[in-house]
């Protein structure tokens, strides 16, 4: 008889685990040192609002033509190796735009840190919810806490580098040299193996099999999965699902774009200073780091419909009512508001898109991935040419829409207490 329990994560789990928490926080630090800089950057390029977010756009415009290419290079390279030796491109383009002289030329640096980014995003995913398999329990959302945390360090490097005027260059010469260092050396770490080692040993039931899914042992489910057509069971019922899970992941990012890409102009606008001005994406990243730190209890606990249904509403509330009584303090507390609510929404939709039947391992992470692109790509143009219409406080107003959307949307995710894919199995005498 086979009792179903969670075995304790070994050693080479815990290892793993770093490893991958590691990547996701100097990824989130890598751009973060950016962001507050941008206002240098608006006002040294005579840059209008809405040419500062076509320029920001870029970035996504870049991830969405590269994005498609992650599935790919994972079954050549291996996660583990795209994820951290990736870090390097996304490096090179945000210190290129240190040195961009016109908007163009800052564009382009924007591009390539786009498509090197959407890269290694499916990357570090793709590797996490390995782990996640091998615990078998949620854990994605500690990863992306991680990158909260490595998202606020930058943020605050940024504003303390904007606050004493720190040459542009140097600044993100050394935060990025940093970032770099830090996810190449964490790669020994990391799981070896192809990346569905973990799901090959699974059974129909999701529970992991000793002998492999079927009986046979799980070298020939491994086999039989590495054979898989990577776009093999996009049936219509697949495809749509995929849309929702991606217009939930678009609505955690366009909160989160519009507080990297127009929180500091928009604070600025209400009088704070330069230093000031960065606390309004460090606040949105610091409370989403908050949400993400409690995340994966409240979703094993209340599952990720109610979790995602939350979040919704308090994006709605928190970030309409600073946009209603517009004061320095009320929007950075705004921001805050905001980022706890998208905290687990983008975890969400992965996970859910990685568990889609019939698809080849990776599919369904890569698709949903490369769709959420789309909110960072339309977010900051929609922005900036609403703002430079009327006002940035009303282009801002796509942040409590998108909270209203995810509460209208997130009846399709898993109503109750969570069940991972990754539970260990024991024989019982």
């Amino acid at each position: 008889m086979t009792e179903r329990t969670t075995a304790l994560p070994g050693r080479i789990e815990q290892r793993a685990r770093s490893g991958v928490g590691l990547v996701f926080l100097t990824n989130g630090l890598v751009y973060a040192n950016l962001l507050p800089r941008f206002p240098q950057i608006k006002d040294d390029l005579g840059l209008s609002n809405a040419q500062l977010g076509v320029a920001v756009a870029a970035m996504p415009f870049g991830a969405l033509l590269a994005g498609l290419t992650a599935g790919a290079l994972i079954a050549r390279f291996r996660s583990s190796r795209v994820a951290s030796f990736g870090m390097a491109a996304i490096a090179l383009g945000v210190v290129l735009v240190a040195f961009a002289p016109a908007w163009g030329l800052f564009a382009a640096a924007m591009f390539l840190v786009g498509a090197a980014d959407s890269i290694v995003d499916v990357a570090q995913n793709a590797h996490g919810l390995r782990v996640q398999r091998r615990y078998g329990r949620s854990i994605l959302n500690s990863f992306h806490a991680l990158w909260s945390v490595g998202a606020v360090a930058g943020g605050l490097m940024g504003a303390a580098a904007a606050g004493i005027a720190l040459p542009l260059g140097l600044h993100l010469g050394l935060s990025s040299l940093l970032s770099v260092l830090i996810a190449v050396l964490v790669y020994p770490l990391l799981l070896p193996g192809p990346e569905d080692t973990e799901r090959s040993e699974h059974g129909p039931d999701g529970f992991v099999r000793p002998d492999g899914p079927d009986g046979t042992g799980g070298a020939g489910g491994a086999g039989r999965l590495g054979q898989r057509r990577p776009w093999a069971g996009l049936g219509l019922r697949t495809v749509l699902l995929l849309l929702v899970f991606g217009v939930i992941a678009n609505s955690g990012t366009v909160v989160e774009d519009s507080g990297a890409t127009w929180a500091a102009i928009y604070l600025q606008g209400l009088g704070a200073g330069a230093a000031v001005a960065g606390l309004g994406f460090v606040a949105l990243q610091g409370c989403q780091f908050v949400g993400r730190l409690l995340g994966d209890r409240m979703v094993d606990r209340f599952g990720q419909r109610a979790v995602a249904r939350a979040g919704g509403a308090l994006v709605l509330a928190g970030m309409g009512l600073a946009l209603a009584f517009p004061t320095v303090p009320g929007t950075i507390a705004g921001f805050g508001v905001a980022g706890f609510g998208v905290a687990t929404l983008v975890p969400a939709a992965m996970t859910a898109a990685d568990r889609i039947p019939g698809l080849a391992p990776g599919t369904g992470l890569t698709v949903v991935t490369w769709l959420m692109r789309v909110g960072f790509l339309l977010s900051p143009p929609v922005v900036g040419v609403v703002a430079d219409a009327t006002a940035l406080r009303v282009g801002l107003l796509v942040v409590p829409l998108a909270g209203l959307v995810v509460l209208l949307v997130a009846v399709v995710l898993r109503p109750g207490p969570d069940r991972h894919d990754g539970d260990r199995t024991r024989q019982a005498p």
